[in-house]
């Protein structure tokens, strides 16, 4: 059978050709291998080995390796790709020598409790401090972590498209802030060790995407549209449709990373995402025009009057400038793919 995803992993392995000789008789050491970044991450991975015969290996670290193989059976079946059991924060250090570091785990969203009073920051940061041990005793070269455009806190509504220089941050005051202060204090840690002991910890911001992998069901609007399609509809837009998102696809999002860790300059944020926004409003339409036109759209609140739009979207000229990365498939045509994939494996 034909593996599902073979035109976007086909399609990396082309837009990523200059890299994959990096990889090469190489070993690499990944957290967050299960989830939607690290899938596909995973995934172009053992493609990429078996295509080109680079005779690389990846070590998986994860909580659940058999659900993972419900996810991936390709990749799990790869001879390329080991699993070590455990969590970010507490895992065995794998034997063996290892050039490449991923880290691409982050834990779900976590309200505080007695035990956790820092809720999700707690659980996070223990995670980044525990893998850079790893790369500093494993003698690593090179390290991706996956951070995100949290770190800036809220974008204001008069800057379209925030810079990585721009020195906004989440507030200290606010609890539903703790991912962001995760994310920033863990590259604060990345930085520091990567300086203190040598190597080039490269430093990803995420922003928002679209999709095979991505859930159907959780705080994700392109995701969540596409679920309510897929149920026949109406779409439903929870709150009044003004706030402006960019959405990288999946395809892409992967070139970009491999490219970053491979070439991306040591100690130095990029934004990862488009600098093409959208409204959720017409993001909404543009998954109906995409996959079933004609499917109504539900709006439950009305625009306040002159109220500025909430703002979430990247300025990308720094990987654009520095490492030659820019999107390249539309946001129609990876509604489409994420629409496609999804009736195919339901």
């Amino acid at each position: 059978m034909a593996h599902a995803l073979a035109q976007d992993l086909d399609y990396i392995l082309d837009e990523a050709a200059g890299i994959w000789d990096q990889l090469r008789g190489q070993n690499l050491f990944m957290t967050g291998g299960t989830g939607f970044v690290g899938t596909w991450l995973v995934e172009s991975f053992a493609w990429a080995n078996e295509k080109l015969d680079l005779r690389a290996k990846a070590t998986l670290l994860s909580r659940n390796p058999e659900a993972f193989a419900g996810k991936a059976p390709y990749a799990v079946h790869s001879s390329s790709i080991a699993f070590v059991r455990g969590s970010a924060a507490s895992f065995e250090f794998p034997e063996g020598q290892f050039r490449f570091v991923i880290h691409a785990a982050t834990d779900q969203v976590s309200e505080p409790s007695p035990e956790e009073p820092g809720g999700t920051f707690d659980r996070d940061l223990p995670g980044t401090r525990r893998v850079l041990e790893f790369a500093r005793k494993r003698g690593i070269e090179r390290l991706l972590f996956t951070s995100s455009g949290a770190v800036y806190g809220k974008q204001p509504p008069d800057l379209t498209h925030v810079p990585e220089d721009y020195v906004g941050a989440p507030s200290t005051v606010d609890p539903g802030s703790a991912y962001g202060q995760a994310k920033r204090a863990s590259e604060f840690l990345c930085a520091m060790y990567g300086r203190q002991f040598g190597f080039h910890p490269v430093i990803a911001r995420l922003f928002a995407f679209a999709g095979p992998h991505l859930p159907l069901d959780l705080n994700f609007a392109i995701g969540n549209f596409v679920g309510d399609v897929l149920r026949g509809g109406p779409v439903r837009i929870g709150g009044d449709g003004t706030p402006r998102r960019s959405y990288l696809y999946a395809a892409d999002l992967v070139v970009w990373l491999w490219t970053m860790l491979v070439r991306g300059e040591g100690c130095r944020p990029y934004n990862v995402g488009s600098a093409e926004d959208v409204s959720i409003a017409q993001l909404a339409q543009e998954v109906v025009k995409s996959t079933v036109p004609g499917i109504p759209v539900e709006v439950a609140k009305q625009p306040v009057p002159g109220s500025p739009p909430a703002r979430y979207v990247p300025s990308v000229e720094r990987a654009w400038k520095e490492l030659g990365l820019k999107p390249k498939i539309s946001l129609s045509e990876a509604i489409r793919r994420m629409y496609a994939w999804n009736l195919l494996t339901r």
